[in-house]
């Protein structure tokens, strides 16, 4: 099937489903309207019978053979007058045995049991219990719609019925036919107007289906050219763009590719020049240090390893509501010793009171780890600061050294972004994105001041200031309250020890 035809198949099936759908609302609103009409002239005829004569007490005396008597006969012809205006009347016990009815009392007498009226026992409660009922449309023997209506006599155990022709459902009926000719005549005159105009634009489809194919096939040198029309042109664009990201994609891919080789060829090089002068040293001592850097070479290059699968890998958070002091002290125990190797000074300043995020644990201590490690290779010192600020709770890391240059700060959070002689320039892009999968955001503070707000009162240091914001919670994990002391304690006693 082509493109014209599916382009006609689906307008004009979308404009039969329209208009029968509209026509059976219509149809349904039109047959709820008349039935309650008709409910409630049944229940107006069958209210306007009972006050007319007809006596509940009398009648309930009335008892199996007094067919004949002067109470029976006039009941019995009030009840034959309404054959007017109904097609049936009968009134009855709550047994549901018969009094007085329209047909003949040689066929129904005093007492018959009216087996039908078991069809309509959920109606008949309602009217004992309120007065009055209706029951549900049905059909008779003759093809004939009917409804019953229910009147209780006097708040006694004597309930009067009658029956009445439903023709409302005939024109409606009509109305039906009329709808569902109607609905076909408009898929058939949406078919032609899809017809004409599926001349007119699929010409352009196609070449946009060509262009699609060339894009598939790797062809992505070649540009989607634009197409007339605010649709199809909105169309080319988009292809357009979509081809010059998969192209910027794919340079980003060979970037990686070729930063992947740089950074793993100099741990390599490094690995064969000290692997091979620690078989051909003779001391002990220099065969040991030559050794060291073999292993500090296998660990930057498990560390890059790493990097770039952390990179590659989406990120699944598993977010709670928790205490951020306690993986941010997990962080700060576990770079203090890297450090203090250094002979970086770190300080670390978290609040008493509990900083309660909705963020993953791990996520939090991981984004943390990474900016104190960026921030102990940039200089000498380092502070970490937490604190609460509009609703967020917002954590500091800031050191003394060279700060990000300002022609570098629009792309710092980009891949393969960095001015160190060494490193894939990950970091921070991996810092972003586990920030943003956890509802939160991070920021480089301009060291002008900017946008962003001082801190709480405490001096900024001459280097870069990364702030992370995690959206915060009132609720609070009872479970994790002595955990989170606990972490404050020891942060608390690594900061006398560092001092």
């Amino acid at each position: 099937m082509n493109l014209r035809h599916k382009y006609i198949l689906v307008f004009g099936g979308f404009c039969l489903i329209l208009t029968l759908g509209g026509g059976h609302l219509a149809w349904r609103a039109a047959n709820g309207a008349l039935e309650n009409e008709l409910d409630q002239k049944l229940v107006w005829v069958a209210g306007a019978a009972a006050e007319v004569g007809l006596q509940a007490n009398p009648l309930l005396a009335l008892q199996p053979g007094d067919e004949d008597s002067s109470l029976y006969l006039p009941n019995r012809e009030r009840l034959l007058r309404l054959l007017r205006y109904v097609d049936e009347a009968h009134i009855f016990r709550r047994d549901n045995t018969v009094i007085v009815t329209t047909d003949s009392p040689e066929d129904y007498p005093i007492g018959t049991p009216l087996r039908w009226l078991d069809a309509y026992e959920p109606e008949l409660e309602v009217a004992w219990s309120t007065g009055e009922g209706v029951s549900e449309v049905f059909e008779g023997q003759d093809g004939r719609f009917y409804k019953y209506g229910f009147k209780r006599l006097e708040e006694s155990d004597a309930m009067l019925t009658v029956l009445i022709t439903a023709d409302y459902l005939i024109p409606l009926n009509q109305f039906q036919q009329t709808l569902l000719v109607g609905s076909l005549g408009t898929a058939l005159l949406a078919g032609l107007i899809a017809a004409m105009l599926a001349t007119s634009i699929a010409r352009p489809l196609e070449r946009l289906s060509r262009g699609a194919l060339k894009i598939q096939r790797g062809r992505w040198n070649e540009r989607v050219g634009p197409e007339g029309g605010v649709e199809l042109g909105r169309l080319s664009k988009a292809m357009e763009r979509m081809r010059a990201g998969i192209v910027q994609r794919d340079e980003q891919l060979r970037l990686m590719l070729a930063q992947v080789a740089h950074e793993i060829r100099n741990p390599l090089g490094g690995l064969e020049l000290f692997a091979t002068a620690a078989v051909e040293a003779e001391d002990q001592e220099e065969r040991a240090r030559l050794l060291t850097r073999v292993r500090h070479e296998v660990q930057t290059l498990n560390e890059i390893i790493n990097h770039f699968i952390a990179f590659s890998r989406p990120i699944h958070p598993h977010r709670k509501v928790h205490d951020i002091r306690e993986p941010v002290g997990q962080a700060v125990d576990l770079v203090r010793l890297q450090l203090d190797a250094r002979g970086t000074e770190l300080a670390v300043t978290l609040p008493d009171a509990p900083l309660v995020v909705w963020a993953d644990p791990d996520h939090v201590k991981r984004t943390i780890l990474n900016l104190l490690h960026n921030a102990g290779e940039a200089g000498t010192e380092v502070r970490l600061e937490a604190w609460w600020q509009n609703g967020e709770a917002v954590v500091s890391v800031r050191d003394n050294g060279p700060g990000v240059p300002k022609e570098a700060r629009a792309r710092i959070f980009d891949a393969f972004v960095t001015d160190k002689e060494r490193g894939a320039g990950l970091g921070l892009a991996i810092v972003k994105r586990m920030v943003e999968v956890n509802g939160a955001r991070v920021v480089l503070v301009d060291p002008e001041g900017g946008a962003e707000e001082a801190g709480p009162g405490r001096a900024r240091l001459s280097g870069a200031e990364f702030r992370v914001y995690f959206r915060g919670s009132e609720e609070f994990p009872a479970e994790s309250a002595a955990k989170s002391q606990n972490s404050v304690a020891r942060t608390r006693i690594s900061q006398g020890s560092a001092a």
